[in-house]
C-alpha cells in the first residue's frame, strides 16, 4: 500500500508541482448471493485489501487532466465537454463527473492520478472501486455534501449511462459502504442493508483464479435473466403479487413451472434456494459459525453448477480439489460465471500448502497454471492520512 502511495505522490509532485488528496477505494468480494441481484433478491458483500488508490487536487481552469500510472497513458479533457473516447478507462471517471453534474452540482476542472492493486479480470470490481473513489474525492475537493448512498447510485448510473455497462448496483455499495470484519446484507430491492459481523480471526479469503474467459458470459448471462423473466411470468397468471423471484417460494414453483418448464424450474429454483440460503447464512454468522455459513457456500456452487449452469468444468475442477480439505470452511464459483475466481474461506495456517497443492492439480488437469489472491475483509472508501498511511472515514 505504501508503496502505491508513494508512486502516486511522486507522479502527482512530478506532473502537477503540488501534493494531491490521496482516496483509497477496495475491491470486493460476494460470500453468497449470486445472480439473485438481477432478481430483487439479497447479496452478501464484503470490501477487500486490495484497492485502487487516487490522488486529486483541484485546477484553477476548467480542464480534467486524468493520469493512469499501471497503463502509463494520460488523458486531458474539459468539464464542460465530457465526450467518449477511445481510452476507455476515462470513461468511468469521466461517468462520475456527469452523474454529478447531472446533480445539478458544480465541478470544477482537477487533476487525477491512480493506480492499484485489485488484480484486473478477476472479478473484484476494480472498475467500481475507481468510479467510487472518484465520486468521494471529488466529493471531498469541491465540499459537495452528499451522502455515502447518493455516491454509491451515482457510480452506478456512470456505468449503466457513459461507460455502457448494465451493472448492478452490489460492487459500487460495497467498495464505498464496506467495513472491516463485516459483510453487508444488501437488499437488491429497497438497498436497505445491515451489517453482519465475519469472525475471520485465523482465516483468510483465498482466490482462485482459473485464468478461464469464455465468450459465453454476456450472452448466457441475459439468457438467465429472461427465464427468470418467464418463470415470473408463469407464477403471475395465478399470484398476480409476485413482482420478481423475490417475491416466489418453491412451492409456487412446483405447483406453476415445473411441468411447464423444466429448464425455467431450474433456474428459478436456484435463485428462490439462494435468497433463502443467504439469510440462513447471515444468522450463521450472527452465531459465529463460520463453518456452517461455509457448508452453504458449497451448495450455492452446486446449484450454479448444476441448476443455473453458469459453471464450468475449469471451476468445477477447482471446487473439487478443496471441498475435503479440512483447512477449508467453504468455496464457491464467484462472479458471473464461465470462468473467473472460486472464493474460498481458508485457515491460515493451511494457506501455503492448499496453493501449492490446488495449483499443482490444477495445472496438471487445464495445462493453466492459477492466478492466487489472498485477501480480508476491510473498510470502504476513505481518505488516506499522509502521515501514517492509515485510512480514516470521513
Amino acid at each position: 500500500m505504501h508503496l502505491i502511495i508513494n508512486k502516486i505522490k511522486q507522479k502527482f509532485e512530478q506532473t502537477f508541482q503540488e501534493k494531491p488528496l490521496i482516496i483509497r477505494a477496495p475491491g470486493r468480494v460476494n460470500l453468497i448471493g449470486e445472480h439473485t441481484d438481477y432478481n430483487d433478491g439479497f447479496v452478501l458483500p464484503a470490501a477487500i485489501n486490495k484497492a485502487i488508490y487516487i490522488g486529486l487536487s483541484k485546477r484553477q481552469d476548467d480542464q480534467i487532466h486524468l493520469v493512469s500510472i499501471d497503463l502509463d497513458e494520460s488523458f486531458t479533457g474539459r468539464v464542460q465537454v465530457l465526450e467518449q473516447n477511445d481510452q476507455h478507462w476515462t470513461l468511468y471517471i469521466l461517468g462520475v463527473v456527469q452523474q454529478l453534474q447531472k446533480a445539478g452540482l458544480k465541478v470544477g476542472g482537477f487533476n487525477l492520478v491512480f493506480s492499484g492493486d485489485i488484480p484486473l479480470g478477476a472479478g473484484l470490481s476494480s472498475s467500481a472501486a475507481l468510479e467510487c473513489g472518484v465520486a468521494f474525492g471529488l466529493n471531498e475537493l469541491f465540499a459537495l455534501g452528499l451522502e455515502r448512498v447518493q455516491m454509491v447510485k451515482m457510480a452506478q448510473a456512470a456505468e449503466n449511462e457513459f461507460v455502457g455497462v448494465k451493472c448492478g448496483i452490489m460492487d459500487q455499495f460495497a467498495s464505498m459502504m464496506g467495513k472491516k470484519n463485516f459483510v453487508i446484507q444488501l437488499d437488491c430491492r429497497s438497498l436497505d442493508y445491515t451489517y453482519n459481523p465475519i469472525e475471520m480471526e485465523g482465516i483468510d479469503i483465498v482466490l482462485f483464479d482459473s485464468c478461464v474467459s469464455h465468450s459465453l458470459a454476456s450472452s448466457e448471462y441475459n439468457t438467465r435473466r429472461q427465464q427468470c423473466e418467464q418463470g415470473v411470468k408463469l407464477i403471475r397468471e395465478k399470484y398476480p403479487q409476485v413482482k420478481t423471484l423475490r417475491d416466489a417460494t418453491q412451492d409456487m414453483l412446483d405447483e406453476l413451472v415445473k411441468d411447464q418448464d423444466p429448464v425455467v424450474y431450474r433456474r428459478c429454483r436456484y435463485v428462490v434456494q439462494e435468497n433463502r440460503r443467504l439469510l440462513e447464512g447471515c444468522e450463521d454468522l450472527k452465531r459465529g459459525d463460520v463453518a456452517a455459513f461455509g457448508q452453504k457456500m458449497y451448495e450455492t456452487h452446486t446449484g450454479l453448477s448444476k441448476n443455473y449452469e453458469v459453471s464450468c468444468p475449469e471451476l468445477d475442477f477447482l471446487i473439487d480439489c478443496v471441498k475435503d480439505q479440512p483447512g477449508v470452511l467453504g468455496a464457491r464459483m464467484m462472479g458471473g460465471g464461465f470462468g473467473g475466481c472460486t472464493i474460498n474461506l481458508v485457515k491460515k495456517e493451511a494457506i501455503q500448502d492448499l496453493i501449492s497443492e490446488v495449483s499443482a492439480k490444477y495445472e496438471a488437469h487445464t495445462g493453466k497454471k492459477p492466478k492466487v489472491y489472498v485477501a480480508q475483509t476491510e473498510a470502504g472508501v476513505g481518505i488516506v492520512h499522509e502521515t501514517e498511511g492509515a485510512v480514516v472515514h470521513s
